[in-house]
């Protein structure tokens, strides 16, 4: 069992980590090495001596804690001949768990502590060992880095396996690539994570990173085992099916392709099955091209848009990949019945339209459709130029 307190300040910390990079993973905060940096100083070690302030009972642990230092995690002058730090808080022990140790972060306010972090964690824990050389490997080389995390994506520590999953998540893919390209020399550890996809008691979240690294590191015959996953019925893909998807086109361009099309084309499939389809797509359009013909991704793209209920996203990312060619394709659906009757689908059409003509003055078919779009609703047109140049605008330095 572990107990974990947190106030506001470690909040604020995880609320501005960066967006997650690998495609198909998702990030849920800071890494604790990248929470580090923020830190003042990081100790581990036991609580004890918990004092109550009575000035105010009602309130949520006021007062204070002794914290006997077992390890230093990251130091700071403060620390300096001390072996005991007090924790401004009131933090009891638990008498189910007498031999829990805390790994706590401190920030320092004019002379002042705020603990505002701590991990209670079991005295064997390898928090404080996982910590040290997550620390360590910061800034190492991408292929040093994740092969650190790597052994622990499925520790039993769900704090420790939590966070290595979260630095190969705001990994580059290009840095995720690198590293599995390594794991194609090494089949014990390839085999590792085909391991992990096979079974049940993986968290669903995984999958998609699982079934990437696969697709960059297994070998061919591994397409046939990601082919049985996405056919056994007794399995969901809550989450993750996009990188099963994507492992399976790596393993196998041809059958693979020919499987995701099956999915993105087919509309009597669930609607999270074909977005994760189409997140898959996207990501051989913008990671990979040098796997699937641009043709094909085209192709697939056009297969989505003829589903009215979502229609709008593949049309916002040709209008992102700037493919003005397909510009009779997009503006065809203002014609059907089916797709104008959605108003995020009009707005979609429009806005490729609003780019395409702005792109080329030539592109008659746009310039077109934006004549009659700003003489029907000339405020609706003027909204989306409005939306078109925040997207392209660059903040100000300092934001």
């Amino acid at each position: 069992m572990r107990s974990r307190w947190l106030v506001p300040a470690v909040a604020l910390l995880t609320a501005a980590g960066p967006a997650a990079a690998c495609p198909f993973c998702s990030a849920t905060g800071e890494t604790l090495a990248g929470e580090v940096n923020s830190a003042d100083f990081i100790v581990y070690g036991t609580l004890g001596n918990a004092q109550r302030d009575t000035s105010d009972p009602s309130a949520f642990n006021k007062g204070t804690t002794d914290l006997t230092v077992e390890l230093v995690i990251k130091d700071h002058e403060f620390l300096k001949g001390k072996k005991v730090v007090t924790v401004p808080k009131y933090l009891p022990a638990d008498p189910k768990q007498p031999n829990l140790r805390h790994l706590v972060f401190f920030k320092v306010y004019d002379g002042k502590l705020d603990a505002y972090r701590g991990e209670g964690v079991p005295a064997d824990s390898k928090l404080p060992e996982y910590l040290k050389g997550a620390m360590e490997h910061r800034g190492k080389e991408a292929a040093a880095k994740l092969g650190f995390f790597f052994p622990y994506l499925e520790s039993p520590d769900l704090v420790i396996s939590g966070d290595a999953y979260n630095e190969f998540s705001l990994a580059d893919y290009k840095e995720v690539r690198a590293f599995a390209g390594g794991l194609k020399r090494d089949p014990a550890k390839a085999g590792l994570v085909l391991g992990w996809l096979k079974d049940p008691n993986t968290r669903p979240s995984r999958f998609g990173l699982y079934g990437l690294l696969l697709g960059d590191c297994g070998r061919a015959e591994d397409a046939k085992a990601l082919r049985a996953l996405l056919d056994d019925p007794k399995r969901s893909y809550t989450s993750g099916l996009d990188g099963v998807l994507a492992g399976y086109v790596l393993l196998d361009p041809k059958g693979g392709w020919e499987y995701l099309s099956g999915v993105v084309g087919n509309p009597k499939r669930d609607f999270a099955e074909r977005y994760a389809g189409l997140r898959t797509v996207r990501f051989f359009w913008e990671s990979r091209p040098d796997v699937v013909p641009k043709e094909k991704v085209l192709a697939a793209m056009g297969a989505l848009m003829d589903q009215a209920d979502l229609a709008d996203l593949p049309m916002e990312d040709l209008r992102k990949w700037k493919v003005w060619e397909l510009t009779p394709a997009v503006l065809g659906y203002a014609g059907k019945e089916s797709h104008v009757g959605t108003p995020i689908v009009r707005r979609a059409i429009l806005k490729f339209a609003l780019a395409a003509a702005a792109a080329d003055p030539k592109n008659a078919a746009a310039v077109e459709y934006v004549a009659q779009a700003r003489q029907k609703d000339p405020k609706q047109v003027k909204y989306m130029e409005e939306l078109l140049q925040d997207e392209v605008r660059v903040p100000p330095k300092g934001n």
